[in-house]
């Protein structure tokens, strides 16, 4: 039975030339700039990006001040024209200063800005209506001048490849007029729920065909799980699909689609992965490639991966069990922490705390709980079940229970993640 670790690394494994090939697209930044462009996570530059211009692109003021000459500190100047922003004003006679706006143009022969503040009355447009000005004796050049390049030199690197488009690139990228980039193309997702039981409102013609209403389920997993994959940015459509293996490769495969046409790169299933009598996916796609491999963790204990030949081309396929606390806890452990870092995503914040109450857990597995933190303490949220969705929801942290503990008395320390 593997490690948690062991398990996490093999599908890195499996999918290392898979997010190492998606290539890349060009998009805007007005499209970047949209959550429905990344989804909750950042995409990355496919290339390096290099400043066309230097930032500032002119000498401009940091303040709402006077242009003067840092010559004439101590002297008492005549005060000229005001300089509004987005214009390129004449030069700055020796003797004069010129009320300047916060941005706006350092006129030739200006060197330093005197604060609007430091001159009474100390505010524009009163300021304004002075004749003369006496600029202070601590002027030197430079003072609240922001000048060309100060920020990034004409050619320098704004970001290297791989950088996360964040929301200060992205103004930086505008500020040097850039308007579009090469990011990494998402990495696209087929998420198949399995099960007979599954609710007949879908396109998929076969799923919960035949069923009795009154035993039929929603696809809770299905919705989860492209929430969860819209956190690491990554694109995904979802397919149900019966507990049929003499159509489950077909239908499989019709559902991935060609590469060429947003095909799926990935396929996440969830369910059939068990040693039950109706395990489909196992029954379907083990001869043709998958490894079922059990995983020393509770809940998610089953799990399944490997590259199977599905729509006439071999396609990664890692499987997570029906359950769907257990769906989404194998997420956080096995695929959120490789999928992530592609798009900027951070990681889970972890801390380790006290616990606030005791419980047990089987010696041989790591038990992941749902929990909250109070007070500094970690209080458990329901019971270890994998059922128990709605407990999921009402939690804030993932609490791990390592393997080798079979009791947690308060005060013991636990290791928690936070998922909010």
């Amino acid at each position: 039975m593997r490690s948690i670790g062991q398990h996490r690394q093999a599908v890195a494994t499996l999918l290392a030339p898979v997010l190492g090939g998606l290539g890349s697209e060009r998009r805007s930044l007005a499209a970047l700039a949209t959550a429905s462009d990344a989804g909750r996570g950042y995409r990355v530059l496919a290339a390096a990006v290099h400043a066309p211009v230097p930032l500032p692109t002119f000498d401009n003021s940091q303040m709402d001040g006077f242009a003067v000459r840092a010559a004439d500190a101590g002297a008492v100047v005549r005060v000229v024209d005001p300089i509004p922003a987005g214009i390129v004003p004449a030069p700055l006679d020796p003797g004069t200063a010129a009320p300047v706006m916060t941005g706006a143009s350092i006129p030739d022969g200006a060197d330093a800005v005197v604060p609007v503040e430091s001159v009474p009355p100390g505010a524009f447009p009163a300021a304004m209506a002075l004749d003369v000005l006496t600029v202070p004796v601590d002027t030197t050049v430079g003072t609240f001048v922001r000048t060309v390049g100060s920020d990034v030199a004409a050619g320098a690197e704004l970001a290297p490849a791989g950088a996360p488009v964040t929301p200060a690139l992205l103004g930086a990228l505008a500020a040097a007029g850039i308007d579009a980039v090469d990011v990494v193309r998402p990495l696209r997702v087929l998420v198949v729920s399995t099960g007979s039981e599954l609710r007949d409102d879908t396109t998929d013609p076969g799923a919960a065909a035949g069923a009795d209403a009154a035993a039929t389920i929603g696809d809770a997993n299905g919705v989860a799980l492209q929430a969860a994959l819209a956190e690491v940015g990554a694109r995904s459509r979802t397919v149900r699909l019966r507990d049929d293996p003499d159509r489950f490769v077909d239908a499989l495969g019709e559902a991935v689609g060609d590469p060429g046409v947003d095909g799926a790169d990935l396929v996440l299933t969830t369910g059939g992965i068990s040693a039950g009598a109706y395990e489909v996916v196992r029954q379907a796609l083990e001869p043709l490639g998958l490894a079922v491999t059990p995983v020393a963790v509770q809940p998610g204990g089953p799990q399944a991966l490997g590259t199977v030949a599905l729509g006439g081309r071999p396609v990664p396929v890692v499987a997570f069990p029906g359950n769907p606390v257990s769906a989404l806890v194998s997420f956080e452990l096995f695929l959120r922490p490789v999928l992530a870092p592609l798009v900027g995503a951070p990681d889970r914040a972890a801390a380790e705390l006290p616990a606030a109450e005791g419980t047990t857990s089987p010696p041989t597995k790591h038990q992941v709980r749902r929990g909250r933190v109070q007070d500094g303490r970690v209080w458990f949220v329901g019971g270890p079940s994998s059922h128990l969705l709605g407990h999921l929801a009402a939690a804030t942290h993932l609490v791990h229970v390592p393997v080798g503990t079979d009791t947690v008395a308060p005060g013991d320390p636990l290791t928690v993640w936070s998922l909010r």
